[in-house]
């Protein structure tokens, strides 16, 4: 469902800092509600006066007006209807989720969209499995209509099962808020390294809330700022006090300013300038000053189709590519468009110092939702932009691609943690040194003037190394792979992964700092184990991969195992300190295959009466089962029995009658059976694949598949987070 005002989703990009809800800055100036007359109004004319304040995109004090109406009708589908219109322009998810719930229960057949709405607000939230039934309901709801608005409820369902997937498979990063130095209240936005020692980025700088028409315009536009890192402190990546951009005359008391960056040879600086009229839609226009004569010159409009008619035109980005210069920026123009907002190149002459006419950047970048602010690393030849229209977590996620300017390839979403349940928008890497990256976006965290998830924040990524466990699951006899068999990864605080090996190799991703424990399941094999360890591993390390092999035996129902060195002294049930080495084995074995059930059987020699010897012989059995479960074995799984002199391995007496000692010793011994091999507690779940336990075992049970679904503009087949569309 697409907003004809991009007011929010769309805010950071076309620079609505001071205007992303007009209340923000047309604050009613009745702050003692009881001195507002519209409060007193009778509720036609504060109806009226509430549409009116929702027309003229005025939503938070519309939102104010609604609430008091509901007082009085809290059951209106209208009313409540307008005021999850309200939540949903202010980006405030929760309330937006409730008051589309009511309207749906209330009156489905005059806001059948309702439902669909309330499952955006619910996968903005992060509430990925709820947002599936919505949206799953609204499909089998609406049989015969809605049928583009049902394709892309399916790509939602797919979004958030991708979501579920990569929050259970992050990649190796810290994202970290920028903090109160750099962020504020209002939206940040257009994040530009310069070097590693300093950021450029644009902002209103202002925690207070505003109110046009009070202050100046130039105390309330985005303007851009350049904030230093601190040296020399423990924490990286912190920022100084900003300072006024001040290099060249950018900034303008008129104009929303920002999206700034340097060409390459860095004597020229591309920015942007927007202007909202009175129903806050923003135009804007790309500016280029270049730098001569020891200064940078005046900022011109760039011409050549780039700042075309009406559109709006913003976040340029130049870059090399191959041996070209190329401008990347955003546009909604309608001639070659693929929907809403596309990413569109030009290609730069320096030495006539024109551009080409603008191109589209095609269909393996651009669908019929909204494509933003671009950035090109030439260093790697992918082009990085923000996307709504493709499969995502929330709303805009960070893609990357391959190639350009003119044809990509390996589209992919940079998964969790660079992309969230909400909004992820101008996506950059450092220019030098290992290439951590800024982000912006208004998830939990950021620092908010109204509801948490209303404004933009900077973010910093910080790139951990890439660890991977990987390795082959053997047979113990035959040495050769075994298939079918799921492998499971435990650190030292019990969380779980595990990989549904179809060949008998896996792969895990691992996180510094950790010790892993690695074993296989397969019904009818015993497991042993592997460790891998990232406790050493610093940040700055590079890549690495660790190789293990774990090794499984097969083994039979109801055969006695003996265990080597269980020792008993004569005529007592306790056990000797040699076999703390063959009790720890078990322990293994019992933990490493859960779905094992052991019988313990212990014996004795033939000295004393049958019933003394059975009853020694079972206080033995129970001294094994009592040492397993203190270390950590559920006493369900195990039980005991006294075997006696019964099934002597040995004789007790030597030649002539005489005692025989060694032979005693030996037949004074332990033995285990496998008894059951519980399916059940086998693990099948797959932590690379969407879905709970439960919903991948109804999934097996049904022959459903997990595949993404493909998104629309798109002729490929689109997967999880770093799966590709070629």
């Amino acid at each position: 469902m697409r907003r004809k005002s991009l007011l929010y989703l769309f805010s950071a990009i076309i620079l609505a800092a001071v205007v992303q809800n007009d209340a923000l800055a047309q604050k009613d100036k009745y702050r003692n509600k009881a001195n507002d007359p519209v409060a007193k109004l009778g509720y036609d004319k504060k109806l009226r006066w509430a549409d009116g304040l929702f027309k003229s995109g005025s939503y938070y004090n519309a939102a104010d007006y609604y609430a008091q109406l509901l007082q009085e009708q809290p059951r209106n589908p209208y009313l409540n209807y307008q005021a999850a219109e309200c939540a949903w322009f202010m980006r405030d998810y929760v309330p937006a989720a409730r008051y589309y719930g009511i309207v749906y229960s209330a009156a489905s057949a005059l806001y059948p969209e309702s439902i669909y709405k309330e499952a955006q607000m619910l996968k903005m939230q992060g509430k990925y499995q709820e947002a599936i039934g919505r949206f799953q309901k609204f499909i089998s709801d609406n049989p015969k209509s809605f049928k583009k608005l049902k394709k892309r409820a399916q790509r939602e369902i797919d979004g958030c099962k991708m979501a579920m997937n990569s929050v259970n498979n992050p990649i190796p990063a810290t994202v970290k808020n920028l903090g109160p130095n750099v962020n504020t209240a209002y939206t940040e936005l257009s994040p530009y390294p310069l070097g590693d020692t300093a950021l450029l980025f644009a902002t209103m700088k202002s925690n207070n809330q505003v109110e046009v028409g009070k202050e100046k315009r130039a105390d309330y536009v985005s303007r851009f700022m350049i904030s230093h890192k601190f040296k020399r402190t423990e924490e990286r990546d912190t920022f100084q006090w900003p300072l006024a951009f001040l290099d060249g005359r950018f900034n303008d008391a008129k104009y929303h300013t920002g999206n700034g960056c340097f060409s390459p040879g860095g004597d020229r600086f591309y920015f942007t300038r927007c202007m909202e009229n009175d129903k806050n839609e923003m135009t804007c226009r790309i500016f280029c000053s270049t730098f001569e004569k020891e200064k940078w010159g005046e900022p011109v409009l760039l011409a050549f189709g780039i700042n075309e008619g009406e559109s709006s035109n913003t976040q340029p980005y130049i870059a090399k590519v191959g041996k070209k210069e190329v401008l990347f920026f955003s546009s909604n123009r309608v001639l070659q468009s693929r929907g809403n907002f596309d990413i569109w190149y030009s290609v730069y002459d320096p030495r006539q110092k024109s551009y080409r006419r603008p191109q589209n950047a095609g269909k393996q970048i651009n669908t019929e939702g909204n494509e933003a602010s671009p950035y090109y690393d030439t260093r790697v030849n992918k082009l990085y932009f923000a996307s709504d229209g493709w499969v995502t977590m929330g709303g805009f996620d960070i893609y990357s691609a391959d190639g350009g300017p003119s044809r990509y390839t390996n589209l992919t979403n940079l998964g969790y943690p660079i992309n969230t349940s909400a909004d992820e928008l101008y996506y950059i890497h450092d220019p030098v040194g290992k290439p951590d990256a800024y982000v912006v976006s208004n998830r939990i965290g950021s620092i908010a003037l109204k509801n948490p998830t209303c404004c933009d924040d900077i973010w910093r990524i910080q790139y951990e190394p890439k660890i991977y466990a990987m390795g082959k699951v053997l047979d113990q006899k035959s040495q050769r792979p075994v298939a079918q068999s799921v492998v499971k990864m435990v650190d030292e605080a019990g969380n779980l992964k595990t990989y549904n090996s179809e060949d008998g190799q896996f792969q895990f991703l691992t996180a510094r700092g950790h010790n892993y424990v690695l074993t296989a399941d397969k019904a009818g094999y015993l497991s042993t184990k592997a460790t891998v360890s990232t406790e050493g591993i610093k940040r700055q390390d590079p890549d690495d991969t660790v190789f293990v092999t774990i090794y499984v035996d097969s083994f039979a129902i109801d055969k006695d195992y003996e265990m080597a060195n269980i020792l008993y002294d004569y005529d007592k049930a306790t056990l000797r300190p040699e076999s703390a080495a063959s009790l720890e084995k078990l322990t293994e074995l019992m933990k490493n295959n859960p779905s094992l059930d052991v019988k313990i059987f212990s014996y004795t020699d033939s000295k004393g009466t049958d019933a003394y010897n059975l009853n020694l012989s079972q206080q033995r059995a129970e001294s094994v089962v009592n040492y397993l479960v203190r270390n950590g074995i559920d006493r369900s799984r195990l039980s005991a029995q006294g075997m006696g002199e019964k099934n002597p391995v040995a004789s007790n007496t030597g030649p002539k009658g005489k005692d025989n000692p060694e032979g005693r010793q030996q037949n004074r011994r332990t033995t285990f059976r496998i008894m059951t091999d519980v399916p059940t507690l086998r693990t099948i779940y797959d932590s690379t694949k969407p879905g709970t336990i439960g919903q991948q075992e109804k999934n097996l049970q049904q022959g459903e598949g997990t595949d993404e679904q493909e998104p629309a503009d798109s002729d490929s087949q689109f997967g999880n987070p770093g799966s590709r569309v070629n």
